[in-house]
């Protein structure tokens, strides 16, 4: 034994120094113990890491995972996604629907004060926060030519995620399935949900003819709200919608419905587009996320040209205002431009678009202060700044490509194949209004089979909703701008929980 003591020593060293190594990067997935800037105790189980969704180029794709607060092992399970493209679902964790509400000006040392979220989507579902594609995010790849992308590769590196990610949780799999977003996670979703659909298609084959695609997830169901769709229908739905809300006069609703016949994102005459000009003139000065919320001036608002895209003023002018609710001062980077509907080819992103990362309504101080600091970072076994760089609500790291064309074909392979759909919309965004996604599946041409009809909340009327054949369902939330639940969480709340469980919303 004495002859082989050195040699022991140099492996017990080696492995010492391995185990060195490891424990300086962030793990791939792991409980979380504690979280920087709360001091309760968490109603339910949360984890968070990376999964490797391609070995060769190092492309890590980071969640974080909340366990149901209800039956964790029959509640459903939903991947939430917010958009951009290029925004973290970290908006979503921080500013909407996560376990905590963060607090801004009360803080515990540099970290801002957390407490439960009462209106959790945790309450009732098992959910995920996905940061995609990689290079958003907490996301990255080690080698950069992964940030080109586009619609059609995020779909396939997700899809190829959630196969790891349910290896990772096998006590999940058998759980209801869902797919969930808002704004451009309106292509996100569905392009996700077509690819998820295509891996659990061959379920009636023989199983020798069974392709090698496994595990085989239960999934059941997708919800988007106020989403980018198609190019017509999004690009056609803000001239209505400034009627209806008494936003323009009748006088110039009808000479800009004569010479645009309708076509108003891509005006073929000179009169079309003269009249648009004083529609955006009208409009300028609006909060375009939500026109019942008030915009401040800045000295230097200015509009902003990017090719055949126009921003209008009211871009630049968004600024902070006099209410208490974080959501009042971030209305920026979730959708795409006024009037400037998704074509094919590259999608800026936000800090792309805009050349600039000082923009008044970019003010994401609470979720930037707290994912930025160390030792939150380590909490949630997210990598060092060192590693993968500064945690920013819209990255301009990726080059985008929106090639996957309209959603309207992908809603309705799927919803003709018997997965659940709900189309919901904040009825007060002028980014994405509700007019577009109220025409595009009023036009998929299913059977009305529940007529428009109020549906409530609290015992109020919340909005409004249609529920189509083939389990599509519209809805509206009444008074709400884009980020639904962000601007109305109990109601966001009730629908949500409702329409999982298969009950009349």
């Amino acid at each position: 034994m004495a002859k082989n003591t050195p040699m022991l020593h140099k492996l017990l060293l080696s492995l010492f120094f391995a185990f060195v190594v490891l424990t300086e990067s962030a793990p791939e997935t792991a409980l979380i113990s504690q979280i920087p800037g709360f001091t309760g105790t968490l109603p339910s189980k949360h984890y968070s890491g990376y999964v490797t969704i391609d070995e060769d180029h190092g492309k890590k794709l980071f969640y974080y995972f909340v366990v149901s607060e209800q039956t964790p092992s029959k509640d459903p399970v939903v991947l939430w996604l917010n958009g951009g493209p290029g925004c973290s679902s970290f908006d979503g964790f921080v500013y909407e629907h996560g376990p905590f509400n963060f607090e801004a000006g009360k803080t515990q040392g540099s970290l801002p004060t957390l407490h439960l979220n009462k209106y959790s989507w945790s309450k009732v579902s098992n959910i995920i926060y996905l940061d995609s594609p990689a290079g958003v995010g907490f996301s990255y790849s080690k080698n950069t030519t992964d940030y080109k992308t586009g619609d059609l590769k995020t779909a396939s590196d997700t899809h190829t995620f959630l196969l790891k990610w349910f290896e990772i949780y096998p006590e999940f799999l058998s759980n209801p399935f869902f797919i969930a977003g808002e704004s451009y996670a309106g292509v996100y979703v569905p392009t996700l949900a077509y690819e998820v659909m295509k891996g659990i298609s061959f379920l009636n084959l023989p199983q020798e003819l069974m392709p090698a695609i496994k595990p085989i997830l239960n999934f059941k169901g997708y919800m988007v709200g106020n989403g980018v769709t198609d190019e017509e229908f999004d690009g056609n739905a803000l001239v209505p919608f400034a009627h209806g809300m008494g936003l323009i006069s009748d006088d110039l609703f009808e000479e800009v419905t004569s010479e645009c016949q309708g076509n108003y994102y891509n005006p073929l005459a000179d009169s079309c587009e003269s009249r648009l000009a004083k529609v955006d003139e009208d409009l300028e000065g609006l909060n375009i996320y939500d026109i019942l919320e008030p915009c401040y001036h800045n000295t230097d608002a200015r509009e902003i040209t990017s090719g055949n895209m126009r921003l209008p003023a009211s871009f630049r002018k968004l600024g902070e205002t006099d209410k208490p609710l974080a959501v009042r001062k971030r209305m920026f980077g979730r959708a795409w431009p006024f009037r400037a509907p998704v074509r094919d080819g590259i999608v800026p992103t936000w800090p792309q678009l805009l050349n600039s990362n000082d923009v008044p309504c970019t003010d994401d101080e609470v979720a930037t202060s707290w994912l930025n600091n160390e030792a939150v970072r380590k909490a949630i076994h997210a990598e060092l700044e060192s590693v993968v760089g500064s945690w920013d609500l819209c990255t301009d790291k990726i080059l985008f490509f929106h090639d996957a064309g309209s959603m309207i074909t992908y809603h309705k392979n799927l919803t003709s194949r018997g997965f659940r759909a709900l189309i919901f919309s904040g009825d007060h965004d002028m980014c994405v209004p509700y007019t577009g996604s109220q025409a595009w599946t009023r036009s998929v041409g299913y059977k009305i089979v529940d007529e428009w009809r109020p549906w409530t909340s609290n015992g109020q009327v919340a909005g409004y909703t249609q529920g189509y054949e083939n389990n599509l369902t519209f809805l509206t939330v009444k008074g709400s701008g884009h980020t639904v639940p962000e601007y109305k969480p109990q109601e966001a709340l009730d629908f949500y929980s409702r329409w999982l469980a298969g009950k009349p919303i």
